[in-house]
């Protein structure tokens, strides 16, 4: 994933920047993380596998690219206000998702569908993603991966990345809709702190990418899970 679930109540919380500004920044930010973080896994997961699931890349991609157009269109037009709420309830079902992922995802296995149905449903999972992807500007890799293992029964560490192939368009599209609002000038008003910014989730995805050989994930997520519920109901609640 991209970072910018955990990334989004700092900007707000720490560094006091308005919803809709921290989004912005969120989007650039990931977009950077997760090229960065799809070139390290290669040595984890081959090329050669990601590109042999092209079929499955192009199926959600073809909704996330919509959803992503149309995510601007909505975030743009919140109040502030209810752009806060939404982003509560965003983070806090992620970190009820992580702290009780073992329960949720151990066992999983996907769906016996007719290929024609797989792909109705990955397309309209992808509109969902795409959605939130730029209403909240984070990767989306939070719901790619859960759809990935559902509906095309995909190796966990291969969804890993096949989710930031398919977040990168998603979150350029984004971008792209976005520059056209005013809200936008704030990645040129801020461009020296989101260079800082970029340049850790640089090094951080480095380091994610080598942790990923031999450290067990479970008791990390938990204890991310617990840090993202906190830090959401103590940042947006608030507001």
């Amino acid at each position: 994933m991209g970072g910018a679930e955990f990334r989004l109540p700092v900007l707000v919380g720490v560094f006091k920047f308005k919803t809709i500004h921290a989004i912005m920044i969120n989007l650039v930010v990931s977009l950077v993380t997760v090229c960065f973080s799809f070139l390290f896994r290669s040595s984890i997961v081959p090329y050669s596998q990601v590109w042999g699931q092209t079929p499955v890349i192009l199926n959600l991609l073809a909704g996330s690219l919509l959803g992503s157009y149309a995510g601007v269109h909505f975030a743009t037009r919140l109040n502030e206000k209810s752009l806060n709420r939404l982003v509560m309830v965003f983070l806090v079902s992620l970190g009820l998702m992580l702290v009780f992922h073992g329960v949720l995802f151990d066992n999983i296995t996907s769906f016996s569908l007719h290929p024609l149905t797989r792909a109705i449903l990955g397309a309209l999972a992808g509109v969902v993603i795409g959605m939130f992807s730029s209403m909240l500007g984070v990767a989306g890799g939070e719901l790619i991966i859960p759809t990935l293992l559902f509906l095309f029964a995909v190796d966990i560490k291969l969804a890993g990345s096949l989710s930031l192939a398919i977040s990168i368009p998603t979150i350029i599209i984004g971008l792209t809709r976005y520059k056209t609002h005013e809200p936008f000038k704030v990645v040129r008003q801020e461009a020296k702190f989101i260079a800082v910014m970029a340049a850790g989730s640089i090094v951080g995805s480095f380091a994610g990418s080598h942790l990923l050989r031999g450290i067990s994930g479970e008791v990390v997520k938990t204890f991310l899970g617990f840090i993202l519920l906190t830090s959401a109901v103590k940042l947006f609640y608030s507001k």
